[in-house]
């Protein structure tokens, strides 16, 4: 199917809001030996945990919010590496496991707060964008179509394209998509927004703003 392409704006956010609920706050604060958490006017549950974390220091911080999060997928070996390495590195864009930069970007930017600047501050990209089909009905497309549909847009420089060629540009499946776009709306499934790494998608990738493009079936491996 053919798809005129808009990409309207890029957004460069140091944080995503409403990433972590009220319940993730309240559980971090009890994790940081905070335990009125949960009788604490919700709007100051942020501030109450970042000024939790700042009586840490920062890797044993970091630990503690790692093994909140990825417990059942990291030992304690690797959390304490992670936690050492988020110091010096912007481990949520070098992490090999794609899946878990996303999270690895919201750790980072929670301690980054709480620490004012003593994480390195990784940003991430808000995409606002349009998809419309010119010849046939929208449907409500997945972040493996998305990423094909742009490809016509970004510049060759992009790491995307770098790293995923074949994927992005031909009619193959493409599961590496889902963990590259941390979020992916639409209300009426022709305006989009998607959220990802600024090392995924920043303006400079950006080649052109209004384009076409074909979105073909995806030919399932044998």
């Amino acid at each position: 199917m053919n798809y005129k392409i808009v990409i309207k704006r890029i957004d460069t956010v140091n944080e995503v809001e409403g990433y972590w609920s009220d319940e993730d706050f309240v559980r971090l604060l009890e994790k940081f030996n905070y335990p009125d958490g949960a009788t604490a006017e919700k709007s100051s549950l942020p501030e109450l945990l970042e000024m939790a974390i700042s009586d840490y220091e920062p890797n044993e911080a970091a630990e503690i919010v790692l093994k909140y999060k990825f417990a059942d997928r990291l030992g304690d070996g690797q959390i304490e590496q992670i936690s050492h390495n988020m110091l010096i590195d912007k481990v949520c864009e070098e992490y090999p496991e794609i899946d878990m930069q996303g999270t690895l970007f919201h750790i980072d930017q929670l301690l980054f707060k709480a620490y004012n600047g003593k994480f390195p501050n990784a940003k991430a990209s808000v995409v606002h964008f349009s998809m419309t089909p010119t010849d046939g009905e929208k449907q409500k497309l997945t972040a493996e179509n998305v990423l094909k549909l742009l490809n016509n847009g970004l510049s060759d420089r992009n790491l995307i394209k770098r790293l995923f060629e074949n994927q992005i540009s031909q009619n193959i499946p493409f599961p590496e998509a889902e963990a590259i776009i941390w979020e992916l709306t639409t209300e009426d499934d022709i305006n989009y927004n998607l959220v990802t790494s600024e090392n995924w998608i920043n303006k400079e990738d950006i080649k052109e703003y209004e384009f076409e493009s074909v979105l073909e079936d995806i030919e399932e491996e044998a």
